[in-house]
């Protein structure tokens, strides 16, 4: 009996680990299935822009005109006091809920940035950038995590995978710095609305013709074909040093942001906090990247350039252009 009792402790005990075995026991599941790993801490980097951008809306919506924030937005007015309002009245409520000089969760607090007032601008870029761009990645960094490397050996695999993914998303902090000064100064010279939001339908109209032209370019269709075959490029390669995996995510980069920028460009025609549109853009480029069909980024592009003229007809120059 007492033989019968060791055996089963025995068994107890090789069949209920410890709390830490147990952990180091996913930590090597996770190293044999890095693609489940990429995409997993992907998501949470994405989902972290997602909550940032959520949480500046909430904020917005108890004080303010959501129309403001550009087409689709008034949809959340029905959750704040301006649902049903005239425009009049709207704007009058807005100016006595948020004056000049007050502020909400991320917004500016003033048409005039200050240092304050531009850090969180950038970091608004910063988290879209999390939020749209770094997804469409995934299938890249997924890649190289994947492939044997001479650093990469045990848990060290994560480091130049890490590595790989910072030297990406420094193109798109570098483009946030860039979007941060110029929605500055459209703002200081009222071109935009301190709703970030496009003052007139001429720069509306314009970024979209802009960018809609930028489709057809073969900068665009060269660097989208990289984007969508990265086989092409060295991901296979054996790279020695975290300097080699750092240039090779600032080259993915750089090729990412060349297809990319003018559609993140788009977000100062329809309104740089207007969220729906933040999901429709991130929606259009990972289909850009992930469907090998070059007539996709050619239907965006003739849909862009006819809403833009169609806003240019619409404005005062456009209309005084037309009547001749």
């Amino acid at each position: 009996m007492s033989e019968l009792n060791g055996n089963m402790t025995g068994e107890r005990i090789r069949h209920d680990p410890a709390p830490g075995e147990a952990g180091a026991r996913a930590a090597r599941g996770l190293a044999r299935n890095p693609r489940l790993a990429v995409f997993g801490a992907i998501a949470v980097a994405a989902a972290a822009g997602w909550a940032y951008l959520a949480g500046m809306v909430a904020a917005m919506v108890p004080v303010m005109d959501m129309t403001e924030l550009g087409p689709g937005m008034a949809f959340f007015n029905s959750f704040n006091i301006f649902d049903g309002l005239p425009p009049d009245m709207r704007a009058a409520l807005a100016a006595l809920c948020l004056p000049e000089g007050a502020t909400t969760f991320g917004m500016p607090a003033s048409t005039t940035y200050t240092l304050s007032d531009a850090g969180l601008v950038f970091l608004m870029w910063v988290m879209m950038a999390l939020a749209m761009m770094l997804p469409s990645a995934a299938p890249m960094i997924a890649r190289f995590a994947e492939h044997p490397h001479p650093m990469k050996s045990g848990t060290a695999r994560a480091v130049p995978t890490l590595v790989l993914a910072l030297g990406y998303l420094t193109l798109w902090v570098a483009y946030a710095v860039v979007a941060t000064v110029a929605q500055g100064g459209l703002t200081a010279f009222r071109l935009m609305t301190p709703m970030m939001a496009p003052a007139t339908l001429v720069l509306a109209g314009t970024t979209l013709v802009a960018a809609g032209i930028y489709q057809f370019t073969p900068a665009k269709l060269a660097c989208l074909a990289r984007c969508q075959r990265p086989v092409l490029f060295p991901l296979d390669q054996r790279y020695a040093s975290l300097g080699e995996v750092y240039r090779l995510g600032l080259v993915q980069g750089m090729l990412c942001l060349g297809c990319c920028w003018a559609l993140m460009t788009v977000m100062f025609a329809v309104g740089v906090m207007n969220v729906l549109w933040i999901a429709v853009l991130g929606l259009l480029m990972g289909i850009e990247k992930t469907v090998f069909r070059f007539w996709i980024p050619r239907a965006i592009g003739v849909f862009l350039i006819a809403w833009g003229l169609a806003l240019l007809a619409l404005s005062d120059a456009g209309r005084a252009l037309l009547a001749g």
